[in-house]
Order: C-alpha cells, then sequence, then structure tokens
C-alpha cells in the first residue's frame, strides 16, 4: 500500500517549494493535480517529469476510484493550484477515502494563503474562523457574515477581484466599520497588505482596477460591542412595549436601539405580535 503525500505548494513564488517537496514530486508514481496544466508549469520549473491526472471538484467522482487504485500500487502526491490541498478544494474527500481504506496520509507543510495573510494582518491570530470563498450572492454572503457576526475571532476568506467591493460594502453594513487587513498577490511581484478600518478599505480600492488573488483579515467582534439579542428576547421586549400602550413603529425602534438588530427586522416581529 503506498502513502498519500499532501504536498503543499506556492502560492506565487516558486522559491517556497521545500526540498522535500521536491524530493517527493519526483518520487511518487502520479501526482493528483486540481489543474494539470497549471501544475505543469511548476514541474517543468524544476524538471519533474511525474506522470499527473486531474482531481478537482467536477471529476472528483470520476477519478477517485483510480487514484485510489495507483495508491494500491505505490505512492501519490496531492497538490493544488497553489497552498495547501483540502483547503476549499475536493482535496479532503480524497483524503477522507483514503483514510477510510487504510492508506497512509503524510502532509508535506508550506505556503498556506489564509495563514500567510493572517500573520501578515496585525489582527488577533490566537483564535480565527476559516470563512472559505464567500458567496457570490450578496443576499447569500450578508446571511453568512450576519452568522459570524457576533464572533470574537478573527475571520478569515476568500474573495475574487471583481466582487471584492460588493464584499466590503456587506460588511461594512453587517459588521460596522471594523479593521481589515485585504491581502492581495501574497508572496509574488505585487504583494499588497491594506490595513484598515472597511470604509478606508472600500475607499482605497475603488480607486482602480483590483486585480489578483484576495484574502481578507477581519477583527472579531469587540468586547465593548454591543450585546445581539435573540429573537426570544426581542419578542418579549416588544410584547412588553405593546402591552403598555406603545405603538408598534416605535417600540420597534426602542427594541432595535437596544438589541443590535436592524429596526426593519424589529419591526416585522413587532407586526406578528
Amino acid at each position: 500500500m503506498g502513502i498519500l503525500y499532501v504536498i503543499a505548494t506556492p502560492i506565487g513564488n516558486l522559491e517556497d517549494l521545500s526540498p522535500r517537496a521536491l524530493r517527493i514530486l519526483r518520487d511518487v508514481s502520479l501526482i493528483a493535480a486540481e489543474d494539470t496544466r497549471h501544475t505543469a508549469k511548476l514541474l517543468t520549473h524544476f524538471d519533474i517529469h511525474t506522470p499527473s491526472t486531474s482531481y478537482y471538484e467536477h471529476n472528483k467522482l470520476s477519478k477517485l476510484d483510480s487514484i485510489l487504485d495507483q495508491l494500491t500500487r505505490g505512492d501519490v502526491a496531492l497538490v493544488s493550484d497553489g497552498g495547501f490541498p483540502g483547503i476549499s478544494d475536493p482535496g479532503y474527500e480524497l483524503i477522507r477515502a483514503a483514510i477510510a481504506h487504510g492508506v497512509a496520509v503524510s502532509p508535506i507543510p508550506g505556503a498556506s494563503a489564509l495563514l500567510v495573510a493572517l500573520v501578515a494582518s496585525g489582527l488577533p491570530t490566537d483564535s480565527f474562523v476559516y470563512l472559505g470563498f464567500l458567496p457570490r450572492k450578496s443576499s447569500d454572503r450578508s446571511r453568512l457574515l450576519e452568522e459570524n457576526k457576533g464572533d470574537a475571532r478573527t475571520l478569515i476568506c476568500f474573495e475574487t477581484p471583481h466582487r471584492l467591493i460588493e464584499s466590503l460594502e456587506d460588511m461594512q453594513k453587517v459588521f460596522g466599520d471594523r479593521q481589515i487587513a485585504v491581502c492581495r498577490e501574497m508572496t509574488k511581484l505585487y504583494e499588497e497588505i491594506f490595513r484598515g478600518l472597511i470604509s478606508a478599505a472600500i475607499t482605497h480600492f475603488s480607486q482602480s482596477e483590483v486585480r489578483g488573488e484576495i484574502t481578507l483579515v477581519i477583527a472579531g467582534r469587540s468586547p465593548e460591542a454591543q450585546e445581539t439579542w435573540s429573537e426570544d428576547r426581542v419578542r418579549s421586549a416588544l410584547q412588553q412595549l405593546i402591552n403598555d400602550g406603545t405603538e408598534r413603529k416605535e417600540a420597534a425602534k426602542d427594541v432595535a436601539a437596544q438589541s443590535g438588530w436592524e429596526r426593519r427586522a424589529v419591526y416585522k416581529i413587532a407586526t406578528e405580535l
């Protein structure tokens, strides 16, 4: 039985590929790559001639059995387009299947876009939450942000250049004006790290076309931030005010100011009472 090597590859600077990773890429019988064309450039640069096969989101089910079969005859390396496989890609499913089949899994450390951004952000690193790629639709994105609004831990997510401004605006609406680090093109020639308030980030990145891969690191809720009430507490407070003769509109306004809820959401509940 072979070994499945999970190899972190450079996120930009090819010098970040470790000697150990190079040796294993040369020695394995097969490389399972997220994009064989992208990986071919890496292999060509280091004069590596190991056979490769594609393994990505849309062919993961059809390729899984053949890769597991290859592992019965030799070692296989799993790589992504950059960073650690298994982080926001289907790599974890191959890893899970290999473990279930009794295959040894050996991680080969290296670059990780989320960790590179986190340590460079200047925000707390002792506890953090990784949200993955933000949803494309603003409504879905806002819902995800709302779910994590009250978390005191640092938040990390990926975003594409053409949706950056929209996502920053959604964050400002949901989080308020928190500290953020926008990390762009990390380890590459045009590496940029913007640190400041979300509002300042919107202004900065609105001035020119944004390009490259982006990781966002957002400060968690501060201890001084207003506690957000539960829905039951909101309902109870509204009911008390309405019972005391306060009009629903005024009751909603008062409760919204105290509860951390948006006034429209509170008023909707008030109309149901």
